[in-house]
């Protein structure tokens, strides 16, 4: 599988759910371009057991994403009636309700496809029908893209393994800082921590006095 980082984040325009009531039939990453940067993260399906722990987590952590001019939008291979019907479904049942962040219906898989988090393969059988090898669902992906539309983190974890979302908010922290600052942050670096000089002799104070 490719790496996207350093290139810009694959194109789409397709339905998705917006506010948590609306379904609006042709959005993109574009409308971001620079104004925000993007946390793009992909979940298996709708109406799961993990799945509803991450997307109301990132709700939870909504806010703090905001503050940063960061916009999250989720993304699974569901339809965007499926994502509503969730959606609707409160959350002590199982359900999504209260989360506001847009989500994207990735029915034809292409989205999955594209940033290269889908956990199935599909290849002509003998007979020259296209059957799918594996789980015809995205992984737990997560792309941190910037401002200019580039790719500048991401990580990937299996379907079983859910996600942490204060490692994405640290990690938009750490690429805000870099922004900014142009100091790059050392391992386990923290906002608020001493980050960097990228040069030999940077480097050297940073380790001398840690």
């Amino acid at each position: 599988m490719r790496s996207l980082i350093g290139k810009q984040a694959p194109k789409f325009s397709a339905a998705a759910v917006v506010n948590g009531n609306e379904i609006v039939a042709d959005f993109s990453l574009e409308q971001y371009k620079g104004k925000k940067a993007v946390v793009f993260f992909f979940y298996p399906m709708d109406f799961t057991f993990v799945c509803p722990t991450e997307l109301h987590a990132f709700q939870e952590k909504l806010a703090e994403f905001e503050k940063r001019n960061v916009a999250v939008v989720g993304c699974s291979v569901d339809s965007e009636y499926s994502h509503l019907a969730w959606l609707e479904r409160p959350k002590n049942e199982g359900g999504i309700h209260g989360v506001t962040y847009p989500v994207v219906a990735d029915f034809s898989k292409s989205i999955s496809e594209s940033f290269g988090v889908l956990a199935g393969a599909y290849t002509p059988d003998e007979n020259g029908n296209w059957v799918c090898t594996g789980a015809p669902v995205a992984y737990r992906g997560l792309f941190l893209i910037d401002k200019e539309g580039t790719v500048r983190h991401s990580v990937i974890n299996d379907l079983p393994l859910g996600r942490s979302v204060d490692e994405a908010l640290r990690m938009v922290d750490a690429l805000q800082h870099f922004e900014e600052f142009g100091e790059v942050c050392p391992a386990n670096w923290t906002k608020g921590k001493d980050a960097l000089k990228a040069t030999e002799s940077g480097v050297a104070d940073y380790l001398s006095n840690h």
